[in-house]
Formats: C-alpha cells, sequence, structure tokens
C-alpha cells in the first residue's frame, strides 16, 4: 500500500507514519526541512518537501498514494481541500486528524458534567467552530467519490512511535512542574479530559484504513482524567512533596499562551468513543494516563 502522510515528522503523524513504513507499506511525508527529511528517513518514509500551503505539491502526492493521511493540522482548510480535491472519483481513503477540543468549553479549571459520544450534537466553541465546519466540509467529500474519515484524538499521552516523540499537555506540565518544583494546573484544575495513549491511538488509524465506512467520524479516548489528577500524578513522579498548586489564567495564559491556556489546559473535553469501539471493534489496552505518567515512559 502507498501511504502519503501529513504531519510525518510529528507526534500523531509521525507515530502513524512509522508503523505503516515498519509494517511494510510504501510511506511518504511531508516535511518543512532537511533536518525534518532525515528526521523521517531514519524511520523508513520517503520525504516531501513542501509546506501546507503547497496545493500542487499535496495534490500530486495524494494522487500517487492508495490512502492519505492528514495529520499536520485540524484547522488547515487550505491543505484539506488541495488533498481531497486530488482524490475526489479515486474512491481512495482520506483519514484526517481533528482534536476533541471541539467540544470544550472556556470553563477556567472548572469541573462540567457535559460528555459527548459521535452522535451527541456540538454546539462549538467560537474558537472552534471553524474546525467543526471543516470536520463537515471533510465528511461531505464521500458524495465525490473518494473516503473520507476523521479520528478525533482526545488528550494523547505516551512517547512517539517516530521522529515526534511528545504530545502536548502532559509534556506542558512536566515542563512547569520542573520550572517551578511543583506542579501546576490553571484554576482549581477540575476540568476533565479524555485521554488515549499514543500506542491505543496508532491501531485506530489501522483499523479506520482498512474498514472505516466513507462518512467515517469516530472520537478516540479510553478513560478520563481532571487536570488536578495529571498534576498529583507529576508530583509523585518528580518526587515533589505537597498538593499541586492553582494559578490564575493569567498566569497560564503567560505560560502557555491564551488559546492554550483556556482552550486546552483549563477546558472540559469529555468524549466516548463509542463508534471505533462498535464498527471498528478498536480495543485500546495500554496503560492509564495516571499510571503512564507515575510508572511508565515519563520517568525516563
Amino acid at each position: 500500500m502507498k501511504v502519503f502522510c501529513t504531519g510525518a515528522s510529528g507526534y500523531i503523524g509521525g507515530s502513524v507514519a512509522a508503523h505503516l513504513a515498519a509494517a511494510g507499506h510504501q510511506v511518504t511525508g511531508l516535511v518543512r526541512s532537511g533536518e525534518k527529511a532525515d528526521a523521517v528517513r531514519a524511520f523508513g518514509i520517503e520525504p516531501v518537501m513542501g509546506t501546507l500551503d503547497d496545493a500542487q505539491v499535496l495534490a500530486r502526492a495524494a494522487q500517487a498514494a492508495d490512502v492519505v493521511v492528514n495529520a499536520a493540522s485540524a484547522d488547515h482548510k487550505g491543505a484539506v481541500v488541495a488533498l481531497l480535491d486530488a482524490l475526489a472519483g479515486s474512491g481512495k481513503a482520506f483519514i484526517h486528524t481533528s482534536g476533541s477540543s471541539i467540544v470544550g468549553r472556556r470553563s477556567r479549571g472548572e469541573r462540567s458534567d457535559d460528555i459527548f459520544d459521535e452522535d451527541t450534537p456540538i454546539t462549538p466553541s467560537p474558537a472552534r467552530a471553524a474546525r467543526v465546519e471543516l470536520n463537515h466540509f471533510i465528511l461531505g467529500y464521500h458524495d465525490k467519490g473518494c473516503r473520507p474519515i476523521i479520528i478525533c484524538p482526545s488528550l494523547i499521552y505516551g512517547i512517539g512511535h517516530g521522529a515526534g516523540r511528545d504530545s502536548v499537555q502532559v509534556p506542558l506540565l512536566i515542563k512547569l512542574a520542573k520550572k517551578r518544583g511543583n506542579a501546576t494546573h490553571a484554576g482549581p484544575g477540575e476540568n476533565v479530559w479524555s485521554n488515549v495513549h499514543i500506542d491505543d491511538l496508532v491501531p485506530l488509524y489501522m483499523l479506520a484504513i482498512d474498514k472505516a465506512p466513507a462518512g467515517s467520524f469516530y472520537f478516540a479516548e479510553n478513560g478520563e482524567n481532571s487536570m488536578r489528577e495529571a498534576c498529583v500524578a507529576i508530583d509523585r513522579m518528580l518526587g515533589f512533596a505537597g498538593p499541586p498548586s492553582a494559578m490564575s489564567m493569567q498566569e497560564a495564559a503567560a505560560e502557555w499562551g491564551e488559546g492554550t491556556a483556556e482552550d486546552t489546559m483549563a477546558s472540559n473535553s469529555r468524549v466516548r468513543a463509542e463508534r471505533a469501539r462498535r464498527e471498528l471493534r478498536w480495543r485500546p489496552k495500554a496503560r492509564p494516563l495516571i499510571e503512564e505518567i507515575e510508572h511508565g515512559c515519563y520517568r525516563e
């Protein structure tokens, strides 16, 4: 199988691309520099030089592939249009990576009891309205002779399988804890995110490539934790005494930027991967988030 992957030097795309290459598939990956080209070659991936703004580069690579995995950006419509237009009428699979912050609200570290599965209507926050609209646009291409599929991961943890080793939220919390000598969350830290191990997420991409119907949308999760719970585990892992500390949203924005602080680190994103388990028989089995932090890869 020939696979073209955007984000091939990143965390999700790099993990998926490396897994496919290791399985014997012919994988090409979009990269922006010679350094990243060397990084992906080390995992058996043939680099394609370009960016998400290079529509002709994307179209040529997509047309030469049997499957396209878009994992570089959940929000870049120009790249999506170039790739989908190149695949129209081919019957080929287009696997797009979204993110479960589409269900989130700016809750400033407070807990929400709202839980979403794939059939729950979503009224997105202003920060995620364009992403939800793009998801609808992508799935609409099932009427144009290709097989669009969206995978929507929650908080991802674990070490990547390819050139990109780190996810977003947990490394940010660990870095801040080391800087301050104590794990710190935004606001009270009671906000809850569903989560999924990268070792479980990659097999979901494989299942989607193999058998997901055109127009499918899948959340990816295998549990949930509050940011405070994650911070408690980080303190234990680092050997810091006492409970985690809280910082104001102003402090959080200064550390991480307003968007990351408000829409990722202090929001709620509680989802259930009902459809992936039911339709694809996805069976996640990697160690839970708290156990991974305290006893797994983050201790290295």
